[in-house]
């Protein structure tokens, strides 16, 4: 049994026939997965082999051929193994049914979207009637996931997300702002002078002695000094200091050079991706409601 279905069914929740099934659990070491993560600028798409991530690749939203024909390819190397599946985890809905419709010509499996046909393994206590975008619960899961305890989440991209899980493993939300290209692109249409830049790291000098350098460093340390207060408010409503994990386009550029950032996982999404497909695999019950309704 795998998780593939023809295209004109409606496949269960994953994981539902598999859970009751010890003897197809204790052959598998881990789910071989395509992972699919469509964000406002770009895909992600990740190949695992038995739970680990084996290749990763960037595409832009603009070039979906070249991802259809990623996934078909990688599919195809997959397919024969041991419960294979595609996930399908999506923050631009126009762009991920776009992508699902040209993979639906192309293959004959059902895809399965992350948050609706299998749950984020993450606990949540948030206001009542919150939506959260699936890409940060998919980090905060993969990042609880891979040090068990207390951490904040960021992720530099689109815009700059940084978000709290607590030691159960409990997502708190956090706070949300314009990324570093946003902020850039905003000084550039509403001023009559200071001009498109492409976000880079400013140098080293303590002054901006170029209008691109000033705008660059008003981002760049404006971003940074951000997350560092948000980190301290953060541990000191926790009562401790938390593991801080980076992720998004832009999280090298920004924290590679940052002590308080501890680890920089480029591929944390498609990482909670494959906890997802390997929680529901074994069965595993996830509490996402507000623990406060």
């Amino acid at each position: 049994m795998g998780f593939g279905y023809s295209a004109n069914q409606r496949p269960p929740r994953l994981g539902r026939t598999l859970a009751h099934s010890p003897t197809l659990l204790s052959e598998m070491n881990g789910p071989n997965l395509i992972a699919v993560n469509i964000g406002n600028s770009r895909v992600q798409v990740g190949r695992f082999l038995d739970g680990e991530l084996n290749s990763s690749e960037h595409v832009e939203n603009s070039r979906l051929p070249s991802t259809v024909q990623l996934v078909v390819q990688w599919w195809e190397e997959i397919a024969h193994l041991t419960h294979p599946a595609i996930l399908l985890a999506s923050v631009n809905d126009p762009v991920a049914n776009r992508l699902a419709a040209m993979l639906a010509d192309q293959l004959s499996v059902e895809m399965f979207r992350v948050g609706e046909d299998v749950p984020v393994p993450i606990g949540r206590q948030l206001d009542p009637e919150t939506i959260t975008g699936v890409d940060r619960l998919l980090n905060a899961a993969a990042a609880y996931d891979r040090i068990q305890q207390a951490c904040v989440v960021i992720d530099a991209g689109t815009t700059v997300t940084v978000d709290f899980v607590d030691g159960d493993g409990t997502f708190h939300g956090g706070a949300i702002a314009p990324g570093a290209a946003i902020q850039l692109e905003a000084l550039h249409e509403n001023t009559a002078s200071l001009p498109d830049l492409r976000f880079t790291a400013p140098d080293d000098e303590a002054f901006g002695r170029s209008t691109a350098q000033a705008m660059l460093k008003g981002v760049y340390h404006g971003i940074r000094g951000m997350v560092q207060r948000l980190i301290e408010r953060y541990a000191e409503a926790y009562g401790a200091y938390p593991q801080v994990i980076a992720t998004g386009g832009d999280a090298k550029v920004l924290f590679e050079t940052e002590d308080l950032v501890d680890q920089i996982v480029p591929d944390l999404t498609l990482l909670g991706i494959a906890a997802s497909a390997t929680h529901a695999l074994a069965g595993k019950e996830v509490d996402g409601t507000d623990a406060r309704s």
